[in-house]
């Protein structure tokens, strides 16, 4: 597998995940879903820190924005009509 290749594998794995950019230890905690070892990363690349920026510079992670709620509509407040005071005289 070439460095192409798992800097395109890890990207494709980061953007299923919906995340940004991952630690090490929490790629690790991801186990046999991974498409790619960490250690043949940090092998190719030299350390997780180069293997994260290869892959932002080769195939950079694309995430889809989330949909913002539509504003709720607000019913117009009704206004009780003021009673007027009477003169008491």
């Amino acid at each position: 597998m070439t460095k192409d290749m798992m800097a395109k594998a890890l990207s494709d794995f980061l953007t299923k995940k919906d995340v940004k950019t991952v630690t090490l230890s929490e790629y690790k905690g991801f186990g046999n879903d991974v498409p790619v070892k960490d250690y043949l990363l940090r092998r190719a690349f030299g350390s997780w820190s180069r293997v994260l920026s290869a892959m932002n510079l080769r195939h950079p992670v694309k995430l889809t924005p989330k949909p913002t709620p539509a504003p709720k509509k607000v019913a117009p407040k009704k206004v009780a009509p003021k009673k007027e005071k009477k003169d008491v005289k």
